[in-house]
């Protein structure tokens, strides 16, 4: 038994072999539009979100991630804006 239990170890970690490097997708970082410029531009961005539906894994996951940040930051704003309510309740 103390002779099989090295021999195991040795051929389980040589049968694992090197590990894969993950590859970076096709289109670099530099050239996704930031998500400032996503949402100074509301077309440019309601066309990104429409082909985010579609097409995920052809723009990449780093794109469809700030087109929704964008989309986010236009519907809510800075975030500065404070909650003021109206001076009469509503009547029910």
């Amino acid at each position: 038994m103390r002779k099989i239990l090295p021999l195991l170890l040795a051929a389980a970690l040589t049968a694992c072999g090197p590990s894969e490097m993950p590859q970076k997708a096709d289109t670099s970082e530099a050239n996704i539009p930031t998500v400032e410029e996503l949402a100074a531009n509301p077309e440019r961005l309601k066309e990104l979100r429409q082909q985010c539906k579609t097409d995920r894994p052809k723009l990449g996951d780093l794109l469809c991630n700030r087109v929704t940040e964008a989309t986010r930051k236009r519907f809510y704003g800075d975030g500065e804006t404070p909650y003021t309510p109206p001076k009469e309740s509503p009547k029910f």
